[in-house]
């Protein structure tokens, strides 16, 4: 039994492996995005009954844009049931939807069906759920740096007042915590450009084990091992 104050407050997950799952059992790649999706839910289910107040999922980075337009297609069809299907469980888990990314470059049948999730859930108290769409962290950063060099353009700020505190302001995440763990799934040792300023000082737990089977025992074995990890932030042990 792991005590509330060692819980993460924030956990964030690149959800890996779905067409390796899907190849090892001989099925086509979609059958893993779709069994991932099972994973989605669950794993949704269970950090809101565990009170962890933000869950990000790495949902379709920028690069994913290279796959084959089939797989894309597929990928954005189930995005969108997603969406729809997923509101009822949203609602009554008191789940407050929200997203980053270049949410503008999505298909707009998928904007529309994102933008009445997030609209429904604002009030909701409890979990955020937040997905990264269409999502790299280097564009995250490149966007930042190009407001904040408008805002300096228009007298807003000075250069001098640019700080990590004011860099973060002009972020996507500018309304979030940093990640606590970030958990990646499909045993891959990178972090995919996925919130690379923000995971400065997050704990990293990587499983072999692919997304589509990444389970509650899963996620409880990651979360043990981070309630007995010692976070230091760069300082020296108390």
């Amino acid at each position: 039994m792991i005590e509330n104050g060692c819980l993460p407050s924030h956990i964030a997950i690149i959800m890996d492996g779905n067409g390796r799952w899907a190849r090892q059992k001989g099925f086509a790649r979609f059958r893993g995005h779709k069994q991932g999706a099972e994973s989605v839910r669950e794993i949704t289910r269970e950090c809101s009954k565990k009170q962890i107040k933000q869950l990000t999922l790495y949902a379709f980075s920028q690069e994913n844009w290279r796959r084959p337009q089939r797989e894309i297609n597929l990928l954005m069809g189930l995005l969108k049931n997603y969406l729809v299907n997923e509101r009822k469980e949203i609602k009554e888990n008191n789940i407050r939807l929200t997203a980053i990314g270049r949410i503008y470059g999505l298909p707009e049948d998928v904007r529309r069906e994102l933008t009445i999730s997030i609209e429904e859930s604002k009030d909701n108290t409890g979990m955020i759920l937040c997905l990264a769409l269409n999502y790299g962290g280097r564009s995250e950063i490149v966007d930042a740096a190009k407001n904040i060099a408008e805002s300096v353009k228009l007298g807003k700020i000075t250069t001098e007042e640019i700080t990590e505190e004011i860099f973060k302001k002009y972020l996507y995440t500018c309304d979030m915590t940093d990640p606590d763990l970030l958990i990646r799934t499909g045993g891959e040792m990178r972090v995919s450009n996925f919130l690379l300023w923000e995971i400065s000082y997050t704990e990293l737990w990587v499983t072999p084990v692919c997304w589509p089977d990444f389970k509650k025992a899963h996620l409880e074995k990651a979360i043990h091992d981070y309630a007995h990890r010692e976070r230091r932030f760069g300082g020296l042990r108390k």
